[in-house]
């Protein structure tokens, strides 16, 4: 088996950041793409431990954590404006401002005279869910550090990954608004098993919400439910669906991708005289 070439590492120290970044291939590349994710995890992990009782200094060891792993991201977010050829464009990427989003609520307690985070303790604490839509970045194409995968298992991963995102924010959202009044509600655990019962349409009952937002948070995250995961998976039908068809356009119609038996367009059945093997 050949092995594939390596890519050409530029020389230019900018270049290099943007690059590596970026690459899927080389073993700093690879080494930084699993960090990053590695870092993901842990980051997710310390909010979702954070709402649960824990003792004095397990509290501040995950807020050690929490910081340290904050403000390796945001010297990430800052290489990448550095590495961009296109700055504007990196910085209103919808993925970048993800990135910085993230950080925010850990960068304002750092920064921010206490009087002011205490004040907006809640408006922090919603935030901090988008986190874990920093996870869509290692879905940005096929390349990964593991290797390249085909267009319809990166739907399916793209699926997946929207479904446990809808879940673990609208859980985030839920916790957010309802643990204070809720007596139900005690951590996110108990958030996420709402949420789950909830959107999964079984509905027990034993937990609902007590506050005008929790149930406006309901809503929404049902709504969200019902519009992104068709969506998602419709173009994973497709995927399958359009498989076997072979890419013919009808010189008549414009109509592109026939059957492989076809003769005539299927739109307009202008003739197209597509080949066929007998032997299939």
């Amino acid at each position: 088996m050949g092995s594939h070439p390596s890519p050409q590492v530029p020389r230019d120290f900018r270049e290099r950041v943007e690059f590596y970044l970026l690459d899927h291939k080389t073993p700093l590349g690879k080494a930084i793409d699993i960090a990053l994710l590695g870092l993901n995890l842990v980051f997710v992990g310390v909010f979702v431990a954070q709402t649960y009782s824990v003792s004095v200094t397990m509290e501040a060891w995950l807020w050690r954590v929490e910081a340290g792993i904050a403000l390796v991201f945001v010297m990430e977010y800052l290489l990448r404006l550095y590495g961009a050829r296109n700055r504007l464009g990196e910085f209103t990427n919808p993925y970048t401002i993800v990135d910085l989003l993230s950080v925010l609520p850990t960068l304002s307690v750092m920064l921010l005279p206490a009087s002011v985070v205490i004040v907006n303790i809640g408006f922090l604490r919603v935030v901090r869910v988008v986190r874990v839509l920093r996870f869509y970045r290692f879905t940005q194409d096929e390349e990964f550090f593991f290797g390249t995968v085909s267009l319809g298992t990166l739907r399916a991963m793209k699926l997946l990954l929207t479904v446990l995102v809808i879940f673990f924010v609208s859980a985030g959202l839920f916790y957010s608004v309802e643990f204070r009044a809720n007596p139900r509600v005690n951590n996110f655990g108990d958030a996420f098993y709402y949420t789950v019962v909830t959107l999964t349409t079984v509905g027990f009952g034993d937990i609902v919400p007590v506050t005008h937002l929790g149930r406006w948070v309901t809503v929404a995250g049902v709504l969200t439910a019902i519009i992104l995961i068709p969506w998602q998976a419709g173009k994973i039908v497709r995927e399958w669906t359009d498989r076997e068809k072979v890419n013919v356009t009808c010189p008549q119609c414009g109509l592109s991708y026939h059957d492989p038996d076809a003769s005539h367009c299927k739109a307009c059945g202008h003739v197209i005289y597509q080949k066929y093997d007998s032997r299939q």
